[in-house]
């Protein structure tokens, strides 16, 4: 027979999971320093203008 299980535990360890798979996006989100941020925003800039410069005008 299998062991018992107590699903007011297994609520808690889930919603524990839950909290910290949201907190880990949030510090990949949020964790960043202003100068990474201005270093991304940057870069994207210039992909874009890079991008820009090859295209034709008909």
């Amino acid at each position: 027979m299998g062991d018992v299980l107590s699903l007011k535990l297994h609520r808690k360890r889930k919603a524990r999971a839950e909290k910290e798979a949201a907190a880990e996006q949030n510090r990949a989100d949020f964790g960043r320093s202003r100068e990474e941020k201005a270093l991304t925003e940057a870069r994207n800039e210039k992909a874009v203008k890079d991008l820009d410069a090859h295209k034709r005008e008909e």
